[in-house]
């Protein structure tokens, strides 16, 4: 079978155009020694399958980043029979410069020209032939979003890789070519693969290269002694990067014409929307609405608020009472289509709990309330919540997508900057609200060891998807037992309690023990598109395989390990559901309930407040046992609960049997928030973070959450208390300033 590689700059279309190619043979994997993602799959519909393999965004094959060395080496090491280079086409020039390191790999290349019909919605032309003629290699045109052309980019790619081809470069005239040549001809000597891509990283003191041919290093500075350009010196990196762009600028840019309404004051579409989108009052106001009509599109159980206005008539909307359908569609107004999902597979799950409880209804005891309470339970109390879950990510996925995400980083680089943070630190954060493993990974484009280490201890306070059941269930406990809101708007309230939260973190954190230099953002904002249908499909099918299979696995063996502690004691004897204040479960608990007291969810909650405890204390294993356990644990509470039943109910039957109060409950969504997050979130942070710092993580997220939940309860039940906590924040802001200016004057007169 051959094999492919797609190598690109992020935001070219690349992972466009993989998905469309490999469809449901994709998977995911992590490269060999390091945690990124790696993903293969297989295209079908050619003269044979052909493995893809899908490299890391980059901008180009030099050292600076994992991405770009793990792209390197795959493409020098595990030679690809072609290598498809995506070329953004709206931005035919800064793409290139990757072209021009590619070619001088001795690798079939073919350049799929993506987005070409942007470029020709524009008028713009570009006269693909002269550009092929100029590269030395076939350049296809596509649209990897419309799915223009992509069979004949395979067959063009397919041919190209049954014939050998010889590495060109586009530094032929330029001032270091007579040490290139030396280099070259040192590699061959050595018979060293790719001798012309060696011999230019050679001669720019390449790291990766001086590593591997420190023999060969003396070469480069001898010629160093007798050279001096008159802007870069010899520093030869920058005069060989200069080089290609002067190359790529001069020979390329006529292929490219210009429509007369591109070269207006107008501007494209994008630029016009980007004057509302980006606007510097309009642009977070904007970003914060959108954030609620996604939650309200997910949560509302009244649909743009039409009973609330009386537009659906007096009685509302029909709800099928006394049928199998009542309240699935609406109940008064119009549900969401994420509450219409939601309760959908809610009935679904309570009628196979049924089916199994009045199977097992003349078994033992412990076997009825092992495998209904406890299995079944646990795991529908959790997968209830798929369908929100998955709307969740399809409209996060759509932004991003569509090139609204990376306006948005734009956006709060004004802010982030202010509190020590630029805003390509907001990337990783946003990347947050998915999954914390791939956002502290993606930390790496952080050049700032400090920057890094902020940045990956503030991104579990941006609720990911498995903090969604916890969200979504107390929310809805709260709304239907209290009567207090609306669930999308507590939901919305918590998102936010995150951000800010971790906002306040970096303002500390920046200015005591990690006091650095902001580095300059300089990002270019991808023209916005329509995502692709397929596409999309591609990433909730594979978000939905990852949690269904975390359920029957992590969360599986979690309930099942909870529901055994909580109906046996430490001798090992069987405990009925009203003996359960004795077992292992409720000793553990009652012995932790101290500590969460400040939050409002520990001693004060009486003979049952340690259900509380243990939920929060599982949910550092996976975020989704935490509801889990609140189904496993809210059978044994209350007699008449069946394990079937939803997790809201799951929260109600809990707050009704520990008399715990709305700011207990909205506390502990807080300190679940911002607490220590799952093993392989804490995991990867080990890996990720400089040496030293792992420990010190720990110690602030435990102590983050204490506090941030302590401060919602305490406001929550005496809203005086406010004004306590806002003394202290400026009395702390107030020693910081003057601790730093102190330790700044010290340090200027050391200097003098």
């Amino acid at each position: 079978m051959k094999h492919f590689a797609l190598a690109g700059n992020p935001n070219s279309g690349k992972t466009t155009l993989f998905n469309l190619l490999t469809g449901s043979t994709a998977h995911v994997g992590n490269w060999p020694g390091v945690t990124v993602d790696k993903r293969e799959g297989t295209y079908r519909k050619g003269v044979e399958p052909i493995s893809i393999v899908d490299l890391p965004g980059i901008y180009s094959l030099s050292p600076y980043t994992p991405e770009e060395v793990i792209s390197r080496n795959y493409i020098l090491n595990e030679k690809p029979d072609c290598i498809i280079n995506i070329v953004d086409a709206t931005n035919l020039e800064r793409n290139l410069y990757l072209s021009t390191q590619l070619m001088e790999i001795d690798t079939p290349l073919v350049i799929a020209l993506n987005m070409i019909d942007v470029v020709n919605k524009r008028g713009e032309k570009i006269d693909v032939k002269e550009l092929s003629s100029k590269l030395g290699v076939p350049v296809v045109p596509i649209s990897a979003l419309r799915e223009d052309n992509i069979e004949h980019l395979m067959k063009v790619a397919y041919e190209a890789s049954l014939s050998k081809r010889k590495a060109t470069t586009v530094l032929e005239n330029n001032s270091l070519r007579h040490l290139i040549s030396d280099c070259e001809i040192a590699f061959r000597g050595l018979n060293v693969p790719n001798a012309l891509f060696h011999a230019i990283k050679l001669a720019e003191l390449d790291e990766l290269e001086t590593k591997d041919h420190p023999n060969l290093v003396s070469m480069v500075e001898e010629y160093k002694d007798g050279f001096r350009d008159e802007v870069f010196g010899n520093d030869f990196e920058a005069v060989i990067a200069d080089a290609r762009y002067k190359y790529i600028s001069h020979h390329f840019a006529q292929v490219k014409t210009h429509s007369q309404d591109h070269k207006s004051k107008k501007g494209t579409p994008s630029d016009r929307a980007d004057r509302i989108l980006t606007n510097r009052w309009l642009g977070i106001p904007i970003f914060i609405f959108i954030l609620f009509l996604i939650f309200h599109l997910t949560f509302a159980e009244d649909l743009f608020y039409l009973n609330a206005m009386h537009l659906l008539g007096p009685d509302g909307l029909v709800s099928f009472p006394g049928t199998i359908f009542e309240g699935l569609f609406a109940n008064g107004g119009i549900n969401s289509p994420g509450v219409i999902l939601f309760n959908f597979l809610d009935n679904v799950t309570g009628w196979l709990s049924e089916i199994a409880g009045t199977a097992l209804a003349s078994s033992p005891q412990w076997v009825s309330g092992f495998l209904v309470d406890g299995v079944l339970g646990g795991l529908f109390a959790v997968l209830s919540f798929l369908p929100q879950i998955l709307f969740l990510f399809l409209f996060f996925s759509i932004l991003e997508d569509s090139g609204y995400m990376a306006r948005v980083a734009f956006i709060l680089d004004r802010i982030f900057r202010k509190f020590g943070l630029s805003g390509r630190a907001f990337m990783p954060m946003i990347m947050g609200f998915g999954c914390s493993v791939p956002a502290m990974i993606n930390t790496r484009t952080l050049a700032d060891d400090n920057e890094r280490t902020a940045t990956i201890r503030v991104i579990p306070f941006f609720s990911c998807g498995a903090k969604l059941p916890i969200l979504t269930a107390i929310s809805g406990g709260i709304v239907q037992m209290f009567g207090i809101g609306n669930a999308e708007f507590i939901t919305l309230g918590m998102y936010l309690l995150g951000m800010v939260s971790a906002i306040v973190a970096i303002i500390f954190m920046r200015n005591t023990t990690m006091r650095g230099e902001v580095p300059p953002f300089i990002m270019e904002l991808p023209a916005y598109h329509i995502p692709q249908f397929k596409s999309l499909m591609v990433h909730l099918w594979d978000k939905t395989k990852h949690f269904v299979k975390k359920a029957f696995t992590i969360i599986l063996a979690s309930t099942i390990l909870i529901w055994f502690i909580s109906h046996f004691s430490f001798s090992f004897q069987f405990l009925s559901d009203e003996e359960m204040g004795a077992s292992i479960l409720a000793n553990f608990g009652k012995f932790l309930a101290p500590i969460f007291t400040p939050m409002g969810f520990g001693s004060q909650l009486g003979e049952f407040g340690w259900v509380f405890v243990v939920g929060a204390i599982t949910g550092l294993i996976a975020k989704e046992n935490v509801i889990a356990t609140f189904g496993t644990l809210a059978a044994s509470l209350v007699a008449g609960f069946a394990g079937d039943e939803e997790g809201i109910q799951a929260v109600m039957v809990m707050a009704q049997a520990t008399n715990i109060t709305v700011p207990g409950l909205l506390a502990f969504v807080a300190f679940n928030m911002t607490t220590v997050p799952c093993f392989a979130a804490v995991a990867t942070a080990k890996a990720e973070l400089p040496k030293g710092k792992f420990i010190s993580t720990i110690a602030f997220w435990l102590i983050a959450s204490f506090l941030v939940g302590s401060m919602v309860y305490l406001i929550g039940t005496w809203w005086w208390t406010s004004f306590i906590f806002l003394a202290a924040f400026i009395m702390a802001i107030i020693i910081i300033h003057y601790v730093n200016r102190a330790r700044d004057q010290r340090i200027f007169k050391e200097g003098i």
